[in-house]
């Protein structure tokens, strides 16, 4: 399963800095599509939870960098 998303309303200048960051903190491939844009997290049957929640995390505490 992949998991697509996007920045929210009126914050998709984020959206590099988002990737970026993400792959400081080991997140790689998470790029979306090069026409469509965004993001797309891999999630297989064999991903383990924990790599779910490291994604949760990250993407958590991004958002509370830039409240």
């Amino acid at each position: 399963m992949n998991i697509c998303f996007v920045m929210s309303d009126g914050n998709e200048a984020l959206a590099p800095e988002f990737l970026e960051f993400a792959k400081s903190k080991g997140m790689v491939g998470i790029k979306g599509h090069r026409l469509v844009g965004g993001f797309r997290a891999s999630c297989y049957n064999a991903c383990p939870k924990e790599s779910v929640e490291a994604l949760i995390a990250c993407m958590q505490e991004f958002e509370a960098m830039h409240k």
